[in-house]
């Protein structure tokens, strides 16, 4: 289990929300399942085209999918 980072997301919650599966979301925005899951338990930090790509799909601002957690 590698380190947590700063960086937090709200992607597991809108996920769920909107009913769609880890390999979905992945699909949309050309990602892995598994790095989905990585994103979702704050292992992984997505460059910024995938993090805006993330907060389009669910139609929403940026900073309503990710914040920082310092």
């Amino acid at each position: 289990m590698g380190p947590r980072l700063p960086i937090s997301n709200m992607v597991r919650e809108l996920r769920e929300n909107g009913s769609i599966t880890q390999s979905e979301l992945g699909d949309a925005v050309g990602l892995t399942r598994q790095t989905i899951a990585a994103i979702e338990k704050k292992r992984y930090s997505p460059s910024l085209e995938t993090a805006f790509k993330i907060a389009h799909f669910f139609e929403v601002g940026l900073e309503e999918v990710f914040y920082w957690d310092a």
